[in-house]
C-alpha cells in the first residue's frame, strides 16, 4: 500500500473508503484508465460488521469481474441451497446454475475487502490505509475540487479529484459535507446479534421467521458459520442490548429450538457482536463535483442480506457514469440506482417492522425474489448494452 506522502496532487477520482462498495469503485474507474486515489482510515484487511451474505446478482458482480474463483480458492463455501423457515414448515431452494453464478457465497470482509483492494492495486488504484477526509475542498464556483486528508499521526494532506466518491458508509462525511438530502427514510429497523460458531452443519442459507423475530445461519470461511438473531430495533434495546448472549441465545429459542440446541452444542469462535438498527434510506446521489456510493449512498435494514450486492452493483452504475464524465450520466446513475433500490427498500422495511404473519412475510419474500430477479436482468444487461449500441453505430 502507498503512503500519503507518496502520492500526486491530483487525481482523476478520489474515492473515501476502501470496503466493499469503494473497492470495487475503484477497481472499476482504474480498468477504464481514470487515476484513481482510493483512502480508508481503517487498517488494510481489517473487519467490519457484517453479515457477509452475498445474493446472486453479487455473486454475479464478482464473476463478471473475475473474482469469484479467487474467494472461492481461498476457501469460500459454495451455497447451492437456502433454505427458509416459517415456524415449524421448511422451504429448500437449490440455488440454479445460470448467467456465471453455480453458487452464492458469503466471505469474511477480511477476504472480501482485501481481496476488492488487491485488485484495485493490480488495476493502478492508490491505496492509502489509516488515512481520514476531514474536508472537502471547494473551487471558486462551489464545485467540489478535492479532499484534505490526514494520516493517523495527524499529518494532513490537500488533493484534488475531478470527483469525490463517498464511500464512507452510513455516517458518511462526504455525503454530510456534500449537503446530501435523504430522499427516503424507513419506517423501522431490525436489531440484530451475531457471532461465529465452528461445527454446524454446512448446507446452505437457513433463513427463520417466526412473528417477531428471525434468525439466519450462514457459512463462511474457515469452517465458521455466522448464526443471527434479530429483532424489532425497541425491543433489541430493551432486552438484548444489555446482554449479548443471552439475548442471541433467547431469540433463537424463541425462533427453532432445534436451531438453539445445534448452536448450544457448538464452539463460539468469538465475541457477539450487536447492532441496534438504523431506519433505511436513500440519499441524493451525487452532486457538483462529488458523489456516494454504498452505504454512504443508501441502506437497507439487513434482515434481507442485500446490502453488500447493492454495493457491488452500485459500484458498477456509478463506474460508469464517472467514466461518461458528465452530470448526465451521473443523474442517470441515481435514477437507475433507484429503481432497483426503491422495491428492496420497501420490502426490507417491512419486514424489519416485525408485525407480520408467518403467510404475511412468505408475501414479502416472493415479492423480494422478483426485485432480485429484475436486478441480475438489469446487470446482466450491462454487457449487452455496448454491444447493441456498436451494433446500431
Amino acid at each position: 500500500m502507498t503512503r500519503l506522502d507518496e502520492i500526486a496532487d491530483r487525481y482523476d477520482a478520489l474515492v473515501v473508503g476502501a470496503r466493499a462498495a469503494g473497492a470495487a469503485t475503484a477497481l472499476l474507474l482504474a480498468r477504464q484508465g481514470l487515476s484513481v486515489l482510493v483512502v480508508d482510515r481503517g487498517r488494510y484487511g481489517s473487519d467490519t460488521l457484517s453479515t457477509l451474505a452475498l445474493m446472486r446478482g453479487g455473486v454475479l458482480q464478482l464473476s463478471r469481474w473475475g473474482l469469484a474463483g479467487r474467494l472461492r480458492a481461498a476457501g469460500t463455501p459454495a451455497v447451492t441451497r437456502t433454505t427458509f423457515h416459517y415456524g415449524g414448515e421448511s422451504l429448500a431452494v437449490a440455488i440454479k446454475p445460470g448467467d456465471g453464478v453455480d453458487a452464492l457465497c458469503a466471505p469474511r470482509r477480511t477476504l472480501l475487502d482485501s481481496t476488492l483492494v488487491d485488485a484495485a492495486a493490480a488495476a493502478g488504484a492508490v491505496v492509502c490505509h489509516e488515512v481520514r477526509m476531514t474536508r472537502l475542498l471547494r473551487a471558486a464556483d462551489g464545485r467540489v475540487d478535492g479532499a484534505e486528508l490526514e494520516t493517523a499521526g495527524g499529518v494532513p494532506r490537500r488533493v484534488h479529484a475531478g470527483i469525490v466518491i463517498g464511500a464512507d458508509g452510513v455516517r458518511s462525511r462526504v455525503a454530510r459535507l456534500a449537503g446530501a438530502r435523504e430522499t427516503r427514510v424507513g419506517r423501522h429497523a431490525s436489531g440484530v446479534v451475531y457471532g461465529f460458531w465452528e461445527g454446524l452443519a454446512d448446507d446452505g442459507y437457513h433463513w427463520h421467521y417466526v412473528p417477531g423475530a428471525a434468525a439466519g445461519v450462514i457459512p463462511t470461511n474457515g469452517g465458521a458459520t455466522l448464526v443471527f438473531a434479530a429483532v424489532a430495533r425497541a425491543r433489541f434495546l430493551d432486552e438484548l442490548r444489555r446482554d449479548l448472549a443471552a439475548g442471541h441465545r433467547r431469540v433463537l429459542e424463541q425462533v427453532s429450538p432445534a436451531l438453539a440446541a445445534a448452536v448450544g452444542r457448538a464452539r463460539r469462535l468469538e465475541s457477539l457482536h450487536g447492532f441496534p438498527g438504523e431506519a433505511g434510506y436513500l440519499r441524493q446521489a451525487w452532486g457538483p463535483g462529488w458523489a456516494l456510493v454504498g452505504d454512504a449512498s443508501h441502506f437497507k435494514d439487513p434482515i434481507t442480506a442485500h446490502g453488500l450486492t447493492d454495493a457491488l452493483r452500485d459500484a458498477e452504475l456509478l463506474a460508469r457514469a464517472v467514466a461518461a464524465g458528465t452530470d448526465t450520466a451521473l443523474a442517470a446513475y441515481e435514477a437507475h440506482r433507484d429503481e432497483l433500490s426503491i422495491p428492496l427498500h420497501e420490502i426490507s422495511d417491512a419486514v424489519a417492522g416485525y408485525d407480520w404473519t408467518l403467510e404475511g412475510v412468505q408475501t414479502l419474500h416472493r415479492q423480494l425474489s422478483a426485485a432480485m430477479k429484475r436486478e441480475v436482468e438489469a446487470l446482466l444487461a450491462l454487457d449487452t448494452a455496448p454491444a447493441a449500441a456498436a451494433a446500431g453505430a
